[in-house]
């Protein structure tokens, strides 16, 4: 939180990309450590594990009303990150993860494919995603109707403001003034369209919250923070580039 007061006070020109270092940072070495020692065998009290689960809950949300600022100021550092990893950037959809991989995660759990079953957990944690109830998936599958909804309605904004763009270009390309213009109507209007997408994230992520318990929620939780920090693993990026460098064709 401290990281977005900082980031709000800065001028408006500031690159997201100091920011995100320091968010990641804290969310791999801080929050997500700390939440695993919540839902060990040695901790059986409730209300550290929720505590935990709201502090990465509103960290999450702090990247977001932080995104949103960036986007709106210039919606190209978003939309064209450079301060993206090229493990990251498949994944990205309007300035970052596609709120269907927040759903994709929570039906893991549901259909019983739990990574996190560790006998190092409390017995609530282990049998958090034992048994789901149905109220549980028929809310998940509102969450997901919704998603079919609003998730071609973006895209569909986004297609048009590139369509006005390319129209309003082509007619007077060799004008530079012309074309300034579309540019910055164009990145407003997609800055808005990212803002959209932002709302949509942070309220599939608040769905499934309340409609998941304190345990389900601290699995989850677990599990996000582990994608979204494995995108920064060396090991992992050293494979990547390893594969990179292979010739294909040979």
């Amino acid at each position: 939180m401290k990281s977005l007061a900082l980031f709000r006070r800065k001028n408006r020109q500031r690159n997201f990309k100091p920011f995100y270092e320091e968010w990641i940072q804290t969310l791999r070495d801080a929050l997500l450590p700390q939440l695993r020692r919540s839902i060990s065998s040695t901790v059986r009290f409730p209300h550290f594990v929720s505590s935990d689960v709201e502090s990465i809950h509103s960290h999450f949300i702090s990247y977001y009303d932080a995104l949103d600022l960036a986007a709106s100021d210039d919606a190209s550092q978003v939309l064209i990150p450079d301060w993206r990893n090229p493990l990251e950037k498949p994944f990205i959809w309007l300035g970052d993860l596609h709120p269907y991989l927040f759903i994709n995660l929570l039906r893991s759990f549901i259909i019983g494919e739990d990574p996190s079953n560790h006998t190092d957990r409390n017995w609530q944690i282990s049998t958090a995603w034992k048994s789901p109830t149905r109220e549980l998936s028929n809310r998940v599958d509102e969450i997901e109707r919704g998603l079919r909804l609003m998730v071609p309605a973006l895209v569909s904004r986004a297609r048009e403001a590139q369509g006005k763009f390319v129209k309003k270009v082509a007619v007077d390309w060799r004008r530079k003034e012309v074309v300034g213009k579309a540019v910055g109507e164009e990145m407003e209007e997609m800055g808005c369209v990212v803002v959209d997408a932002n709302r949509l994230r942070r309220s599939v992520l608040a769905d499934i919250l309340v409609a998941t318990n304190v345990y389900q929620a601290a699995v989850f939780l677990e599990g996000l923070a582990q994608f979204v920090v494995g995108f920064r693993d060396g090991q992992l990026m050293a494979e990547f580039d390893r594969c990179e460098a292979v010739d294909v064709t040979q």
